[in-house]
């Protein structure tokens, strides 16, 4: 394989940048590439490169590794910029895009890739991965842009519309479709798991999900389709006999746990088809989740989302990062890592190999009855020709039509997003599916725009 030029940017966060950089580095197909780690942080960018590097020498990469805050100079002839950024601070932004509905009455379920807060967080995020893409187009326009950010497919959608920039979106969330239908099979298949448990998105829950997907993945074969954070399990089979598990699973949730995302059981139940995003994702996209009457959130035993916690396993992460870096702590345990992708990705588009990933690439007809630009998830073959999507045909009727509003939303969402028209943005937040009054949609608007404007260029 020809050696190949890798750009991160975001390659100071710790809670990204140590897993991308271990499976870049124990990859023997991409041993003697060249790896530039960008951070707008420069004790972030050089932690990550001192960390490289003792990855490099431990693990014979033979790997050029430089660090910079400057992505132009780490761009030009770039083959794949990986890109996980966020606007910060995060936890405080997060937050806000919370609490300014509930001032107005409207109690979101999580607040960060649908609903108002993810209306704001998208227009928050898009700019400066426009501006990377653009950035791209003059220095490296044969690179493949692999996103790693949220809101995901919003981000992808404004770069493969906005830009001619080849754009794939990655995402674990698929590893939580594995652990949850290892969790409902655990009796069948003699899995170890606690009495009660859950998989949505929480620290607390990482290394449950972790284990049970690793048994999944080797058990099970499953095909999942629809929206990122809103995909639905549409075959699942046993790995080495190819039997159809579908009706073991349909048997096992009124066994199930009564931890065990209650939201995507119940859905499962009613549709036919189990949701596998994990319950707290799944709720930003259906309109049943944000009645104050009914209090779903806790019918649905769904969290809020833990800001000062994560924020806390954020600094943890960052001094066990600073540790790697200046080696007081081991990079070996790296070496086990669970992958978010990037690595396989890079291998199959720059070499002679053909591999399966679970992508979130514009649709183009692979699921019949989703609009054609829509960014969809779903597996892929990944090559040097690129990736092509594999053709499903269409979703179950009533999954389909959830999954194509939302579509119709995210492409509102990211012309306002773009454009900073306002009569647009109002629009997007009048058809999203938590918002069912106009002047409430108006009052929360005006209030996101004021309090956000620093970090909202195109609105000015």
């Amino acid at each position: 394989m020809t050696n190949q030029k890798i750009v991160i940017i975001g390659a100071g966060s710790a809670s990204f940048g140590p897993t991308t950089l271990a499976t870049i580095m124990r990859s023997e197909a991409l041993h003697g590439s060249e790896l530039h780690l960008v951070d707008l942080d420069s004790v972030a960018a050089n932690n990550a490169a001192q960390v490289a590097q003792r990855m490099n020498e431990a693990w014979g990469a033979r790997m050029t590794i430089s660090a910079t805050t400057d992505r132009r100079e780490a761009l030009p002839s770039a083959t794949h910029v990986i890109v996980s950024i966020e606007v910060g601070p995060r936890e405080s932004l997060w937050r806000l895009d919370w609490e300014i509905p509930m001032k107005y009455g409207l109690r979101q379920p999580y607040a960060e890739n649908g609903g108002p807060g993810g209306f704001m967080h998208t227009c928050r995020q898009i700019p400066p991965h426009l501006a990377i893409a653009r950035d791209m187009e003059e220095l490296c326009p044969a690179a493949w842009m692999i996103v790693f950010s949220n809101p995901l497919p919003r981000i992808v959608r404004a770069i493969s519309k906005y830009t001619t920039i080849n754009v794939v979106g990655k995402c674990h969330q698929i590893n939580v479709g594995y652990a949850l239908a290892a969790a409902l099979l655990r009796k069948e298949y003699g899995f170890d798991t606690p009495d009660d448990f859950a998989l949505h998105s929480d620290p607390g829950n990482v290394a449950t999900i972790h284990t049970l997907s690793r048994a999944g993945r080797k058990h099970f074969s499953i095909t999942s389709a629809g929206l990122n954070h809103f995909i639905w399990l549409l075959d699942i089979r046993d790995r080495t006999t190819g039997a159809d598990l579908y009706p073991l699973l349909e048997k096992a949730v009124d066994s199930a746990p009564p931890s065990l995302e209650p939201l995507s059981l119940e859905l499962f139940r009613i549709f036919g088809r189990l949701p596998i995003p994990g319950d707290t994702h799944l709720a930003e996209y259906l309109p049943w989740l944000h009645d104050p009457l009914a209090h779903p959130c806790d019918t649905y035993k769904l969290p809020l989302y833990d800001w000062g916690g994560n924020e806390g396993v954020r600094e943890a992460l960052n001094a066990i990062m600073a540790s790697m870096a200046n080696g007081t702590y081991p990079v070996d345990g790296m070496r086990d890592a669970v992958s978010e992708g990037a690595a396989e990705l890079i291998e199959g588009l720059s070499g002679e190999s053909y591999l399966e990933e679970t992508v979130n690439v514009p649709n183009r007809g692979a699921i019949a009855n989703l609009p054609y630009d829509t960014i969809v998830e779903l597996p892929a073959v990944v090559g040097p020709f690129g990736i092509r999507p594999a053709q499903l045909g269409p979703l179950p009727g009533p999954i389909g039509e959830l999954c194509r509003r939302e579509a119709a939303l995210v492409e509102l969402v990211v012309d306002a997003a773009v454009s900073g028209d306002r009569s647009m943005a109002l629009q997007a937040l009048l058809l999203d599916p938590m918002i069912n009054d106009i002047p409430r949609a108006k009052a929360i608007l005006g209030d996101y725009l004021t309090t956000f404007g620093e970090y909202l260029p195109q609105f000015r």
